[in-house]
């Protein structure tokens, strides 16, 4: 079947204690109403747009990824995108939809032009369903094609077609217009953040030289390829001058920085794979192979790729992704009959990253001394690391500090929307935890219980991490000391208590996790949990609630910021009974469980290159006790305690 899937409905319920199953049973869905209720399969999450990889970004990706492959193949060179708080409109300059087939182009299951790989031999978009999930999940979508001096319009809802326009004349310049405005019944509350919509812009311009994309009035066009990649997205100076090699279908940028870890960037026909996938592991295993031989030393690869900041894109006939979302590459092979992509990747790495350094001898010298330094740290801690790996597997096989839950993202089996899905909260103390394990989801929460504060390491080396139990134990069990490859949890959140000490501990944490695992922070994987300020509600109803027995006859509002809680004191008036949360313990399992549920309110940390984090790190977490006090008491705000019980 194309056009249509089926549902099987089992009533477990009948009466006779025997389940029904007959003609009755079987639902035949239409090709929209199957897309809305298994949205994760074509977007990933839905979201509200507070996240980057939430689902309304996955559906401008999808109408832009359709004009980026009309660029590829030659045709526009400009695209416009206008994005408000809740629409999109995206209009390129390509050849345009044939108009003949633009509704069925736009609603029609497993319908488009890419199959044939002449017409878009290195496309994104192969399977003729990105455009049809974004109309199935807008409540607003409109769609026009104009080619040759004609153009025509169509209107829908929901997926479902509200009007067509004959082929009417134009004297509009050929090319594409989508308009969209999502169902807000599928994304509550949802808008559209400009913060995450330019990365997109930037990499879309990046990996396509020369074209200009037109975001909200302001021009982004790039001249350098990987290399602005890597410019934009670097915290920390190079080391040496970036390498950047360019061959038929593929590109790489490669440095080192003062960092620790390795720092990538990867795409695929245009797409950018946050998660990787063959390409990228080809690419590093070639670059690491060349490094050691050209150096004719035994180094380790952990020390060659420590402190490297790479980029690499390359293009496949028809890719094959491990999911509509197309963040992980699948294909082992570039094209039908060419050779796999470890074989094109790495023979391209080792004939022109070999030559570069035959050229460029300095630089050569700078990677090396890199490496040196990298192999040297990493000797220097070797006594303490092998003890402590032995004490963190030991630890970890009966763990109390780790309570685990039973999906996890490194895992290569389960449910992929699970896995992204799967937390690990870092609490403070036994009662913080002791809320959040009582009523977590087990199957994707997981819950890490720090004892007292955590060692500051700024300005310290790695050896630490191994030093100290505690940082040791949660490498452990985030399972990230050799790299992000093997991290077991998508979301690492920071749960702490919302007065001094919490927001110390929450600094302490942050600064470990910058200092070591700065990809972590990089990749989007760390949040701080935001829990509730205050409990306000009506002391009045509270009290005849308890005296009848009800738990839950009262009103109760649970404020995140003082603005709220003014606000709910206004609509309670004088029965507002107002308590001050300090500690997460103070919170009950069962106020707790709407906290950490689908609607938890989680705040990204982000790593900017304007953000400059060793002069971040060294303000705030440095020796400069006195330049730290005058800023406090500059900006002392006193909190008004007065209505508060």
């Amino acid at each position: 079947m194309t056009e249509e899937d089926i549902d099987i409905d089992l009533n477990l319920n009948n009466t006779d204690g025997t389940a029904a199953y007959d003609e009755n049973d079987i639902v035949t869905l239409e090709w929209n109403e199957h897309i809305r209720r298994r949205p994760g399969m074509y977007i990933g999450k839905l979201g509200d747009g507070s996240n980057d990889d939430d689902g309304i970004y996955v559906l401008v990706k999808e109408v832009v990824d359709n004009s980026i492959d009309e660029h590829t193949m030659g045709f526009g060179k400009q695209i416009i995108l206008n994005v408000s708080a809740d629409s999109v409109m995206v209009r390129d300059y390509g050849r345009g939809i044939p108009l003949g087939k633009l509704v069925e182009a736009a609603s029609r299951m497993n319908t488009g032009g890419k199959y044939d790989s002449h017409a878009f031999k290195k496309s994104v978009g192969l399977n003729g369903v990105g455009i049809k999930a974004v109309n199935a999940l807008s409540k607003s979508f409109v769609i026009q094609s104009t080619r040759d001096g004609f153009t025509k319009r169509a209107i829908f809802e929901g997926g479902n077609l509200i009007s067509e326009s004959e082929i009417e004349p134009s004297d509009e310049p050929n090319g594409t217009m989508v308009e969209f405005t999502p169902d807000p019944l599928m994304f509550r509350d949802y808008a559209f953040r400009d913060e995450f919509i330019v990365p997109l812009v930037r990499n879309y311009t990046c990996l396509n030289t020369g074209l200009v994309i037109v975001f909200n009035g302001k021009r982004y066009v790039s001249r350098n390829g990987l290399l602005d990649i890597l410019s934009i997205n670097m915290t920390n100076e190079p080391l040496y001058p970036m390498i950047h090699l360019k061959g038929e279908d593929i590109e790489i940028a490669i440095t080192h920085a003062n960092q620790y870890g390795e720092e990538y960037y990867s795409f695929v026909n245009g797409q950018h794979t946050t998660q990787g996938g063959t390409h990228l592991t080809a690419f590093k295993e070639a670059v690491s192979r060349t490094l050691k031989e050209y150096f004719g030393r035994n180094f380790e690869y952990s020390d060659i790729r420590n402190g490297m900041v790479a980029a690499i894109a390359i293009k496949v006939e028809e890719p094959l992704f491990e999911s509509q979302t197309k963040t992980k590459l699948g294909s082992r092979d570039i094209a039908e009959g060419g050779p796999t992509v470890a074989k094109f990747i790495g023979d391209f790495v080792t004939r022109e990253l070999d030559n570069y350094l035959h050229r460029n001898l300095d630089i050569a010298e700078q990677i090396k001394q890199k490496i040196i330094d990298s192999e040297r740290e990493r000797k220097s801690r070797a006594g303490i690391t092998k003890i402590a790996r032995e004490r963190a597997k030991k630890a970890n096989m009966n763990n109390r500090k780790l309570l685990d839950c039973r999906v996890h993202l490194s895992d290569t089996r389960g449910n992929d929307e699970k896995k992204q899905m799967s937390s690990i909260f870092i609490t403070e103390g036994d009662s913080a935890a002791g809320s959040i394990t009582k009523i977590r989801n087990v199957e994707t929460q997981a819950v890490f219980s720090l004892r007292g504060k955590p060692l500051n390491t700024y300005g310290l080396t790695k050896k630490v991490v191994y030093e100290n139990e505690e940082f040791n134990l949660l490498q452990a069990a985030l399972n990230i000391e050799d790299g992000l490859d093997g991290l077991r949890y998508n979301n690492v959140i920071i749960a702490t208590d919302a007065d001094v000490d919490g927001m110390h501990i929450r600094l302490l944490l942050l600064t470990f996790f910058l200092q070591f695992f700065p990809d972590l922070v990089k990749k989007g994987h760390v949040y701080v949990l935001q829990t509730p300020l205050f409990r306000v509600r009506n002391k009045k109803t509270t009290r005849r609630g308890a005296a009848s027995g009800s738990a839950k006859n009262d009103e109760t509002y649970y404020c995140y910021t003082d603005e709220e809680r003014i606000n709910a004191i206004n609509k309670l008036g004088a029965n507002a009974e107002i308590t001050r949360f300090k500690g997460l313990g103070e919170i009950s399992p069962e106020e707790f469980r709407g906290f950490i549920g689908p609607d938890m309110r989680l705040d990204r940390v982000t790593l900017r290159k304007e953000d400059s984090l060793d002069d971040l790190l060294e303000f705030y977490m440095g020796k400069n006790t006195g330049t730290r006090q005058n800023f406090i008491i500059n900006n002392l705000v006193i909190e008004d305690d007065s209505q508060i019980s």
